[in-house]
């Protein structure tokens, strides 16, 4: 549709828009007309009555008839019209349109952002958008309220079940694996705490303050955006909906005369094909009917010139109201961009999948289940409470008699490191470097701390080892000498 196609069909549509009236005052007009109409009879002069050669009663049923004919042909003229009109007024309330309705052209062009006053949607999206960015700092509010009851039930599940964990009766690697399931969880737990406090802290301020800057309230409500908007759309349309009013007045003008005229030629077709009517009569019906042709003329170009204006005004008022609402379109993009950018961060925060910390946690925990080894735990246990223990067997011990010479008391603690190594069995070994268990079955020492070797290294160069306080553990075999 070209932009001169477009200017008709919004001046065509906006007087339509402004015909409400327009069926109310057509009742009206046409209970006047039947008030004015006379039977053809009664405007017939005494003259003319006594003209007549005929016989009175004659006369007198022939004029009845033709009376009754013209009274009758009124009657289903305005009935006509006002059938007509019926059919093209809409049905219902204006104001509660039906879904079918609201699909028609009609209804579509009355809707249009070119009519008066159908610019306020575009207003009233401004203190939409407002609305909406309270309601997302709800919703992720509540997020984040999920996120922190969350994080508080998984440690409150990890308190509750790390001390049944480290008194199972699992050992070695199984029971490391199982204790990883708890620290997993209290790491998991700090990471959904902090997702909390950036959906509050970060994401949630970052809106407040957005529409702190970008919305400024006024004093006795609404916001000054909008009402930029509003006042720049009314005084731009102000002109258009004086004019349009104009044209409506002429509009109806034309149609209204155009009623009457047609009337008029309805009225002189009858009483020229109607043998009872006069002469005299029948010229005073054409008279009015010329009359009526003149005027319905001189409205007709009235209504022309109008509309020529309104045509010529249509440019004019179309550019002057895509200005101002590009400048509102402009607006609006700056917080669609805006709230997009916010939603990414959101996703951010909550998208765990890709969180690096996350991915750690899982894959620590992998990694530590994948380690458990059932060989090892079962030489583990093997060393330690089964036949790979070490033990005193029973040997000959000769009796020696008990020397009375005073030893001394470097030489009493020698013999008892001997006799302890005697009954306990293994190497005693120091320890050179400095060393941290980074297992639960690994012993930790310090550099120059002894402990006895129970076990020799094997191929993956570690030994086992006993401290003095009962504690086994593996160690690096080249972390240590014999002494």
């Amino acid at each position: 549709m070209t932009s001169k196609d477009q200017a008709a069909v919004l001046v065509e549509r906006g007087g339509e828009l402004l015909q409400g009236r327009e069926g109310e005052e057509e009742g009206r007009e046409g209970g006047r007309k039947k008030k004015e109409e006379k039977p053809t009879h009664l405007t017939q002069t005494v003259g003319q009555r006594k003209g007549k050669r005929r016989s009175g009663s004659v006369l007198n049923e022939r004029k009845i008839k033709a009376g009754g004919a013209e009274r009758r042909t009124t009657k289903e003229l305005f009935a006509q019209l006002k059938r007509r009109k019926t059919q093209e007024r809409p049905k219902g309330n204006n104001k509660m349109l039906t879904a079918s309705s609201e699909t028609s052209s009609g209804d579509v062009y009355s809707r249009s952002f070119w009519m008066p006053g159908n610019y306020q949607r575009t207003v009233k999206r401004t203190e939409d958008a407002f609305h909406a960015c309270n309601d997302m700092v709800a919703c992720f509010q509540e997020r984040a309220r999920l996120e922190r009851q969350y994080a508080q039930q998984l440690s409150e599940w990890s308190n509750k079940w790390k001390p049944v964990v480290d008194s199972s009766p699992l050992y070695g690697s199984l029971l490391k694996g199982w204790q990883c399931f708890m620290s997993s969880a209290d790491r998991l737990a700090s990471l959904h705490a902090s997702i909390c406090r950036s959906l509050v802290l970060e994401d949630g301020d970052q809106v407040r303050t957005w529409q702190k800057d970008t919305f400024h309230k006024k004093l006795f409500g609404g916001f000054k955006e909008s009402q930029d908007i509003e006042s720049g759309f009314a005084r731009t349309q102000k002109p258009w909906a004086k004019r349009l009013k104009k044209l409506d007045k002429a509009r109806r003008a034309y149609h209204k005369v155009s009623r009457k005229e047609h009337a008029a030629r309805e009225r002189e077709a009858h009483a020229q094909g109607n043998p009872d009517v006069a002469l005299d009569k029948q010229k005073k019906i054409q008279e009015e009917r010329e009359q009526v042709q003149q005027e319905a003329e001189k409205v007709r170009a009235r209504y022309e010139k109008i509309l020529d204006e309104v045509n010529r005004y249509v440019p004019r008022y179309m550019e002057e109201m895509e200005t101002i609402f590009d400048q509102s379109q402009d607006e609006e993009r700056k917080r669609i961009v805006f709230l997009k950018q916010t939603f990414l961060s959101i996703h951010k925060h909550l998208d765990v999948t890709n969180n690096e910390s996350v991915r750690a946690v899982y894959s620590d925990l992998h990694n530590t289940l994948m380690a458990i080894d059932e060989q090892e735990d079962l030489r583990w246990w093997k060393n330690t409470y089964g036949p790979g223990m070490p033990t005193d067997w029973p040997h000959f011990q000769e009796w020696t008699p008990e020397k009375k010479t005073k030893k001394g008391k470097k030489e009493v603690e020698k013999q008892a490191i001997i006799e302890k190594s005697v009954m306990i069995g293994g190497v005693r070994v120091r320890a050179l470097y400095d060393y941290v268990g980074q297992e639960t079955d690994e012993l930790s020492f310090k550099a120059g701390e002894e402990f006895l070797k129970i076990e020799d290294e094997d191929d993956q160069g570690w030994c086992r080892g006993m401290k003095d306080g009962g504690w086994e553990g593996l160690y690096p075999a080249n972390y240590v000498e014999v002494v």
